[in-house]
């Protein structure tokens, strides 16, 4: 063991210590003393006493340092409660963001499917329409061909061109309808 001189007011204490403890006394040796320099002029006649109240001194300074760890062990249990429940919020809304984007993906997919599918068919209608178109063609060219050798059958030929003409007008009529109709589906897809 070893001895460590320490000064507490007028007096010189020797205090013996575990030679790795000589620092640690030293610095406990001015705190003490610290605290006995603020009794100032109004020391008692006894040395204990005065001792006493350096220590009290030091006891507050405990209690004061004691309150205060207490408090920000609150103050730290608070925010770690506030971070857990910080991350746990963070974890649902990651959890939910990622549910509705693949939400929002499997509804984009239906959705590519049935436009895919409504193409498809547009494509066929006009197909359709264009078999169509092709076909009164030519059953107005058929009938033309027919009307030109009609005259000798119902009548002269000035009274089958103007029945002629009238049909030729409204099948033309029924062509272009369906013309526009095919080039509508067309601009759809």
């Amino acid at each position: 063991m070893n001895k460590v001189k320490i000064q507490i007011g007028p007096r010189s204490y020797q205090i013996a210590c575990d030679p790795a403890d000589e620092d640690k006394v030293r610095k406990f040796g001015a705190l003490i003393d610290e605290n006995y320099a603020k009794l100032g002029t109004a020391r008692a006649a006894q040395e204990a006493e005065n001792l006493v109240f350096a220590a009290l001194f030091m006891a507050d300074e405990l209690d004061e340092a004691k309150t205060t760890i207490g408090n920000a062990r609150t103050e730290l249990a608070q925010a770690n409660a506030e971070l857990s429940r910080a991350k746990d919020d963070i974890a649902n809304a990651a959890r939910k963001a990622k549910s509705d984007a693949e939400q929002d993906i499997e509804k984009a997919s239906k959705g590519k499917a049935e436009l895919h599918a409504e193409i498809e068919t547009l494509r066929k209608a006009e197909e359709h329409s264009r078999k169509e178109v092709a076909r009164l063609k030519a059953e107005i060219a058929a009938l033309q061909e027919d009307a030109r050798h009609q005259h000798d059958l119902f009548g002269s030929a000035e009274d089958n061109a103007a029945h002629t003409k009238a049909l030729a007008e409204k099948l033309e009529a029924l062509a272009l309808r369906a013309e526009t109709t095919a080039s509508e589906l067309e601009g759809l897809s």
